[in-house]
Parts: C-alpha cells; structure tokens; sequence
C-alpha cells in the first residue's frame, strides 16, 4: 500500500501592519472619509481587526489626550503670563512716550480700554517722576 504524502497545512499569510499605519486607518474612519467596510477591503484587513484596533486605540487615544490637555493648559497659562508682560511693558512704553511728547495719541489710536490703562499708567509715571524731583 502506498501512502499517500499529507500536503502540510497552508498558513494564512498575515501581514504586519504598523502602528502609524493603524492610526491612520483609524483616523480616515473616525474622520468619515471612509467606512469600516471599505477599509477592510482596501487594506485587506479582516473588519474584526479594525474594530479590535479602534476599542484599543481609541483608550490609547484618550489617555495621551488626557496628559497633553495638562500640559497645553500649563503651556498656556505661562503664554498667558507672558503676554501680559509684554502688555504691561508695552502700555509703560507708551505712557513714558506721551508724558515726554506731551500728545496723548493713545487715546487716538488705542482701543478705549487700552486708552484708560495706559492713562492710569501715565498719572502713575508722572506722580512717581514728581515725587521724584520734590525729592531732590
């Protein structure tokens, strides 16, 4: 009797897919452009696969998202502290301007708060540069 030779099993050929590519995939869905269905055929990626990817992807997501939302308002409260600096450094700028000149363009050409600051810091100068020389 001849035995017959057993052919061995063939594997299902599995691609690797990479994160980046993941994420895309996943971004293209998520943003509408195409469909779960589509996906999966044009990638040649079974549709369990891809919602696998996005329940895991998508608490990947969240958690980065989470620890970035700390750290943005960190950044933008040192923006915010920084902006009012210049600000502030700005309006002196502009009121030891107008207590040289004697012309309070300001008022012209600024908004009407901005106007009134700069005033106030102007009275300041002039109050500090007063008592200053009665010093003298």
């Amino acid at each position: 009797m001849e035995t017959t030779r057993k052919q061995p099993c063939r594997k299902n050929e599995h691609q690797k897919i990479s994160f980046d590519c993941k994420l895309s995939i996943i971004d293209q869905i998520n943003n509408g452009q195409i469909s779960v269905n589509h996906a999966a055929k044009k990638y040649g990626i079974s549709r369990s696969s891809i919602d696998y990817w996005i329940k895991k992807l998508s608490t990947f997501e969240g958690k980065s998202k989470a620890m970035g939302k700390n750290d943005e308002i960190k950044k933008l409260r040192e923006r915010i502290e920084e902006l009012e600096f210049i600000k502030d450094f700005q309006q002196d700028v502009i009121a030891d301007f107008e207590n040289v000149t004697g012309e309070h363009l300001s008022k012209k050409y600024l908004p009407e708060a901005l106007a009134k600051e700069i005033e106030k810091k102007r009275l300041n100068l002039s109050k500090e540069s007063g008592s200053i020389n009665a010093s003298e």
